[in-house]
């Protein structure tokens, strides 16, 4: 199977550039480089609508009218989800296990706006993908029932469809390396549902790019997710039929998750400070937040030499910043930096 014919783009502003950041290089002892994937269009942006392109061509070829998927209450893949619906004139729901939100804000506001229907399912303590593999069949055959075609769309986008986008990207990346003499750099990204890493494994592969690829986990890597990860791989050997090798050696850094999954932690946020101050560039506490409080650890262990030349990828997701419990925590931080003046 070609995969280039299974798609019909609608990022027509690509690529997305790779900058460097001087401040930041000065500051941590490394040649830093950073892919603004945060940069592509529609919805705030984000990896997501890389992945969506494929999603988007096999929903149209089976007739569909509405756009379903599933994630955390935040989900940047869910909001994006919703942007490419609203873009297309699809009709949009997105399924999560949790609590109600108390007020809408994030990415839950941005789903509203783009007219995404928000479906939670309150958390009865059964195992969460139970819970939320449940949640999908109900609410897929309600809207069957009520005439539309639903698409379904997995966790973050990450499957053998979706992983396509990030062979595009691992080749655009590729191709910009090459220009900017930077071939020998390291390409550092966030782990999460791990569609973005797999994708640039192959697409390396394929490019046969002498670029490193290190990916790093943002919540705990399991067995579970080892064996997806290689399973998937698989998969997409096969049935695009890639010329890539049986046994892949994969590059992922598991100790910098902080705890969890989308968990406060003090040293993910001054990382965003540092990036936000020195570089005027936004960075979320769930995935490129805790990713880059990762790198800059890792120079200061000296798991990273001074000198070396990354790059980093920034897959988006600023609206994780409004998420409740992250806001509060930032605003607690950055209270003294609003000045009263007093009346004299």
């Amino acid at each position: 199977m070609n995969r280039k014919n299974l798609k019909i783009p609608f990022l027509k502003d690509l690529p997305t550039p790779i900058h460097h950041l001087e401040r930041l290089s000065e500051t941590l002892g490394v040649n830093f480089y950073i892919k603004r994937d945060d940069l592509t269009p529609y919805g705030g942006g984000g990896n997501k609508l890389r992945k969506l392109e494929y999603f988007l061509y096999d929903a149209q070829q089976k007739g569909a009218t509405m756009l379903l998927t599933s994630g955390g209450i935040q989900t940047n893949h869910g909001r994006l989800t919703a942007a490419v619906a609203a873009k297309f004139g699809l009709k949009c729901a997105i399924v999560c296990v949790d609590h109600p939100p108390e007020i809408m804000t994030g990415n839950v506001l941005l789903d509203a706006l783009m007219d995404a229907e928000l479906v939670v399912k309150k958390d009865d303590g059964r195992a969460e993908d139970v819970q939320l593999e449940e949640a999908i069949a109900k609410v897929k055959a309600k809207y069957e029932a009520q005439g539309e075609v639903v698409y379904t769309i997995p966790v973050g986008g990450s499957n053998t469809v979706g992983v396509l986008g990030y062979v595009d990207c691992a080749e655009e990346i590729a191709s910009q390396v090459k220009a900017l003499g930077i071939e020998k750099a390291t390409l550092m990204t966030s782990v999460g549902s791990m569609g973005t890493y797999l994708g640039l494994y192959a697409g390396l592969a394929l490019a046969k790019s002498p670029l490193k690829l290190k990916g790093i986990a943002i919540s705990p890597f399991t067995d579970v997710k080892r064996h997806k990860l290689q399973a998937d791989f698989d998969e997409m050997k096969v049935l695009y039929d890639l010329p890539l090798e049986e046994k892949p050696y994969f590059d992922i850094e598991t100790n910098y998750t902080r705890g969890g999954y989308n968990n406060l932690d003090s040293s993910v946020r001054e990382a965003i400070y540092l990036m936000a101050r020195q570089e005027a560039i936004f960075l979320d506490p769930c995935y490129t937040g805790k990713a880059f409080a990762g790198v800059v650890q890792m120079i200061e262990e000296g798991k990273i030499k001074k000198g070396e030349t990354l790059i980093f990828l920034h897959t988006g997701g600023f609206p994780g910043l409004y998420t409740p419990h992250h806001r509060k925590a930032i605003e607690a931080e950055c209270h003294s930096k609003i000045i009263i003046l007093e009346d004299e």
